[in-house]
């Protein structure tokens, strides 16, 4: 048996699991409620990034106009994915999504709907080659316009925060200036104190390792940037109802001046 036929926990199953959807295996299942067993408010993070995407991408495709998105690390197809935002939006919107699991593949066809005015296309690249990425997303992205980069809870999965930063800035150096960069990323502030033990055991026994970082190695990521208004934040409230609840992960837009 391999880990993909179920033997290992998977990040993209077991975020799933939490979501509430059903593209997981027992040992995703397993592992998601070892997890929250020991931080119960995991599946609120979980659900306050999807819904931090969303109001990111309607900004985005609203009021920001921005009519390319690369969305990497994307995860397993749920509802209100960044093409589908978008283009509800701006139907001529452009949307290449990119992951290297086997699973998230598997089902990348769910991703691949577009409206006949746009288009979506899905990379199988693994986010450690930033070069790679950029080749194939130019197949359907123009790189020479603004391209909003999205890094949802994927940064957290490069250990070495130097080699992060050095992904983030080949990213944003391939595109124009009006190009946007979206991150989030846990974080053992914001009351995430308690998130330590159940990170450790993620390390033991699911893939790939993960690592919180600190507010200000989070925005070290955005360096050069404009950080729009509320700055870097709690997900769950970036431009969100005042009394939302603050969970433990960070997340920000910026624009490339």
């Amino acid at each position: 048996m391999t880990e993909h036929s179920g033997q290992v926990a998977h990040n993209a199953r077991v975020w799933n699991y939490w979501l509430g959807g059903k593209d997981h295996y027992t040992v995703d299942k397993e592992v998601g409620d070892q997890v929250t067993g020991m931080y119960p408010s995991i599946g609120q993070v979980a659900r306050a990034d999807r819904e931090f995407l969303g109001r990111a991408v309607q900004y985005l495709a609203g009021e920001a106009g921005v009519r390319q998105f690369l969305d990497i690390g994307t995860g397993l197809p749920t509802a209100e994915n960044t093409h589908e935002v978008a283009q509800r939006i701006a139907p001529d919107s452009r949307i290449v999504y990119v992951d290297n699991d086997p699973t998230v593949l598997a089902h990348a066809r769910a991703l691949l709907t577009s409206t006949p005015e746009g288009a979506t296309s899905y990379v199988d690249a693994d986010a450690h080659d930033p070069d790679a990425i950029l080749r194939a997303a130019a197949d359907t992205l123009d790189l020479d316009r603004p391209v909003a980069v999205i890094l949802l809870g994927l940064l957290n999965f490069i250990l070495d925060t130097e080699k992060a930063t050095d992904i983030v800035r080949r990213l944003v150096a391939a595109v124009p200036s009006g190009s946007y960069l979206v991150i989030t990323h846990p974080t053992l502030e914001l009351g995430g104190a308690g998130n330590a033990e159940a990170m450790a055991f993620w390390n033991e026994n699911a893939k790939p390792p993960i690592t919180a970082r600190t507010g200000q190695e989070v925005a070290a990521f955005f360096d050069g940037l404009e950080l729009l208004p509320p700055g870097l934040v709690s997900c769950s409230r970036w431009r969100a109802e005042p009394d939302t609840e603050q969970v433990a992960q960070y997340g920000a837009v910026a624009r490339k001046p």
